[in-house]
């Protein structure tokens, strides 16, 4: 992919959910260099624009609108699912307690949830799933269910999935929600990594301290609509979250992270 390719251009976009419209016209870029935080309260339309991007929703035909990922608006949805690397709370949840570690980690190969009997994987993926784990420092954990895991390791897993086809992209959707310090310090130096490596990220959002110094463009959007979009240091600033939160704040800055305090 061109880095002139964003990785998502929607045009005047208009989205349900059921019955409810969240998105009426919706305009957005994710460039395709550098890496991306989306950032919003709860409710503001985060997780819909994961599905539209993930093409498990589409907006509704018109004239004029169009929601392409890498350049292209129709996909073979498995082979979307391999450039982008997924890893949400949303997709956790859908695993069987009873999951082995391992198994998780292979149902990246084919995009689905858990691995099924009439799935085969070659000594070459076997060995790529060790080497991510090992990489991932969960390796001894394979043979373990997910039930007797701390959420820190079942999030490393699922990260573990999301890395096994090597892809183009990754998207993490609250990546450090119910994890405790630590964890949320090595989770977010795992994804600093992988960064540095040259990863794209797109991270969504609702906590500041999430989002690592290496993220270079930032997007708010708030009941369904783009608030800000632009570089760091332009769109996080006290009136734009003091906005996109509806509440008095101030920012605290430190060695590229940020913070938020009451006012």
């Amino acid at each position: 992919m061109s880095e002139n390719t964003p990785i998502v251009d929607i045009r005047n976009a208009t989205v349900y959910r059921g019955e409810t419209r969240v998105f009426d016209g919706l305009t957005l870029t994710i460039p395709g260099a550098g890496s991306t935080a989306i950032l919003g309260p709860n409710g503001a339309g985060k997780s819909t624009l994961l599905k539209l991007l993930m093409r498990e929703i589409h907006p509704v035909v018109m004239d004029g609108s169009h929601v392409k990922v890498f350049g292209r608006d129709r996909w073979v949805i498995t082979e979307l699912r391999a450039r982008l690397g997924v890893v949400s709370n949303e997709l956790q949840v859908r695993y069987s307690p009873g999951a082995m570690g391992l198994n998780v980690a292979l149902s990246g190969f084919y995009s689905s949830i858990g691995t099924w009997g009439h799935q085969s994987f070659s000594k070459e993926q076997l060995d790529e799933a060790d080497r991510i784990m090992d990489r991932l420092g969960i390796l001894h954990l394979k043979e373990k269910p997910l039930a007797r895991m701390s959420t820190g390791e079942q999030r490393r897993f699922l990260l573990a999935r999301a890395l096994i086809n090597n892809p183009d992209t990754l998207i993490l959707d609250e990546p450090t929600s119910g994890l405790d310090v630590p964890a949320t310090f090595h989770y977010l130096g795992i994804i600093r990594d992988l960064i540095a490596e040259g990863r794209q990220l797109v991270l969504v959002t609702h906590h500041l301290h999430e989002i690592p110094p290496e993220v270079d463009h930032v997007v708010t959007i708030r009941q369904g609509r783009v608030m800000h979009a632009g570089p760091k240091a332009e769109v996080l600033t006290e009136a734009n979250l003091k906005e996109l939160f509806s509440t008095d704040l101030q920012i605290v800055r430190q060695d590229g992270w940020y913070q938020v305090l009451p006012a």
